[in-house]
Order: C-alpha cells, then sequence, then structure tokens
C-alpha cells in the first residue's frame, strides 16, 4: 500500500516536471504560470504546492533532476580505471546527444542559465555543481594518469569545458538545429584535449 502511494506521488512529480519544461521551453520561465503548468500535468492548481513550494522551486528542481541523471548515465558509461581522455569525450558525447535528444530540455537549460535573477542563478548554480565537480575529478584523474598537463588550473579548466560545451549548444539552438549536435562531439573535444594534453 505504502509503495503503491509513493510510486503515485513520484508520477505526479515526474508528470509536474514534464508539463513544466514544455511551459518553460515554449513561454520562458517568467511567463509560463503555475496554473498552465498543473493543467498541463493533468493536476489541480493546489496540487503543485504538495510537491513545490513555488515556481522557483519547480524548475531549480528541473535542474536537480535532469543534470542529475546526466551525470548518473556518464557514470554508467565510464569507470574509474578508464583514461581521462576517454572520460572527457563521454562527457561531451553524453551532454551533446543527450540534449540533441531533448530539444525542451535544451531550450530550458540555455535561456535559464542566462535569464534567470541572481537568487534563482545562484540556486541552478548549486544543482549544476555535481556536473562540474564530475568534469574537475576527469580533469585530476587526469594529471594522475599523466596524460593531461600538470600546470593545469583545474578548477578554471572545468569551468571552460563546461562553458565550451554550453555555447556549442546554443549556436546550435539559435541555427535553428540545422545541423546535427552529435555530430560536432570530435571536433569540440579535439579542441579540449589539444590544451589538456601533457
Amino acid at each position: 500500500m505504502t509503495s503503491g502511494l509513493a510510486e503515485k506521488r513520484r508520477e505526479k512529480y515526474e508528470a509536474i516536471l514534464k508539463a513544466a519544461l514544455k511551459m518553460f521551453a515554449e513561454h520562458g520561465f517568467f511567463n509560463s504560470q503555475v496554473s498552465k503548468i498543473a493543467r498541463e500535468a493533468g493536476v489541480a492548481d493546489g496540487t503543485i504546492y504538495l510537491y513545490f513550494k513555488n515556481k522557483e522551486d519547480i524548475l531549480i528542481s528541473l535542474f536537480r533532476e535532469k543534470l542529475g541523471s546526466l551525470v548518473r548515465k556518464f557514470h554508467e558509461h565510464v569507470h574509474e580505471d578508464d583514461r581521462a581522455d576517454e572520460a572527457i569525450r563521454k562527457i561531451c558525447e553524453l551532454h551533446f546527444t543527450e540534449l540533441e535528444k531533448d530539444v525542451q530540455l535544451a531550450k530550458v537549460t540555455q535561456l535559464e542559465l542566462r535569464q534567470s535573477s541572481r537568487e534563482l542563478h545562484s540556486e541552478i548554480s548549486k544543482a549544476l555543481k555535481p556536473y562540474i565537480q564530475l568534469i574537475e575529478d576527469v580533469l585530476v584523474r587526469g594529471i594522475e594518469q599523466g596524460i593531461f598537463r600538470r600546470d593545469l588550473d583545474v578548477k578554471l579548466t572545468r569551468l571552460l569545458i563546461f562553458g565550451a560545451m554550453d555555447e556549442v549548444v546554443s549556436s546550435w539552438l539559435i541555427s535553428g538545429r540545422r545541423y546535427s549536435l552529435s555530430a560536432q562531439v570530435d571536433k569540440t573535444v579535439d579542441f579540449f584535449l589539444r590544451g589538456l594534453r601533457a
């Protein structure tokens, strides 16, 4: 009985996030109303507040869930004894292929990382932290393996890598998705590795 209730709660939670993702992608965060998110999710307006404090909390949860899923997928595909240069490739590959598959998520991440209020941006940055940490861990591993330069500024380099991938996704969206995002992996990774290798 309890597990059935928990499952129903999870289903509603996911339905709200899915509806919010659609609304945010189509109308932007500030122009999306909670009532419209509820209607899209097939729940009453008040139900939203059983799961989220407000609209900002929905957006933060969306980032936490989706970025958390990306990090989990990375850990499923890459093991600790793998070469760091291959791990960098896998991060870039997953980043591009997952956002290419989920255009709504690509739109929301690109828009809201740039346009949110300072407080909201701060909370989204916290949700982003495990992903940035994952890149840092790979860089440290690469230095330890003797693959990457010992003089790398790891804190700066992790941001440069994330920022470069982020910009490639933005350009793809701005172009109207006229080309394959996943086809940009090789050139992007080659650029990274030229600067990273010992």
